[in-house]
């Protein structure tokens, strides 16, 4: 029997209504019963302050680096705001890089966006991408969900109500998973023990 991986959801965006917290729920739904989903809380994270940090660490921060180390994976969903990802997300992964050792170093990873424009995203994506190199990051590269028009795909109670878009969530969950497994199996491979 294969062990679960935990995977943790990151929504960039407070909003009770986001469509990309829904999109992050819908990826829940539809991942295979191998993977597991729970959601980041980003609301209680201060604004990033070298001062406040050197004095102690917020809790909403600890929390969040603990459920990143604890996570085999992690899914990021992030609204455009200005060709770039939020900057709650932004602020949230500023406070957690300072962490040491470092939690997202190694980390695979997964991007979604949901945007009400046609592009659906694909700026913040690119964004996100970008400090995921820094940070040493694994993103699955393809397939690539970026949700346009997202207002038209959610219905008012913010359950995803289109099915193609929902086979795409589907395959990157799965896709995630799938590279989590290899990038597991290349670790041990490499490890003292193995040898």
């Amino acid at each position: 029997m294969t062990d679960t991986l935990k995977v943790l959801a990151i929504s960039g965006s407070l909003r009770k209504d986001s469509y990309n917290t829904a999109a992050l729920r819908a990826a829940r739904e539809a991942a295979p019963a191998d993977i597991s989903i729970e959601f980041a809380d980003l609301s209680r994270i201060p604004l990033y302050d070298q001062d406040q940090r050197d004095q102690e660490v917020p809790a909403a921060v600890a929390r969040l680096a603990e459920q990143i180390k604890e996570a085999d994976a992690l899914l990021f969903a992030t609204p455009e705001y200005n060709y770039s990802m939020s900057g709650v997300l932004k602020n949230a992964i500023d406070w957690v890089s300072r962490e040491r050792p470092q939690p997202f170093a190694g980390k695979p990873a997964a991007i979604m966006s949901a945007s009400m424009s046609l592009l659906g995203g694909v700026r913040a994506q690119y964004d996100l991408r970008r400090t995921m190199v820094a940070l040493d990051m694994h993103c699955v590269n393809k397939p690539e969900v970026m949700i346009s028009s997202a207002h038209q795909r959610f219905d008012a109670e913010g359950r995803l109500a289109d099915e193609t878009t929902r086979e795409f969530i589907a395959k990157l969950v799965t896709a995630l998973g799938d590279w989590t497994r290899q990038l597991q199996a290349g670790e041990k491979a490499l490890s003292p023990q193995a040898r």
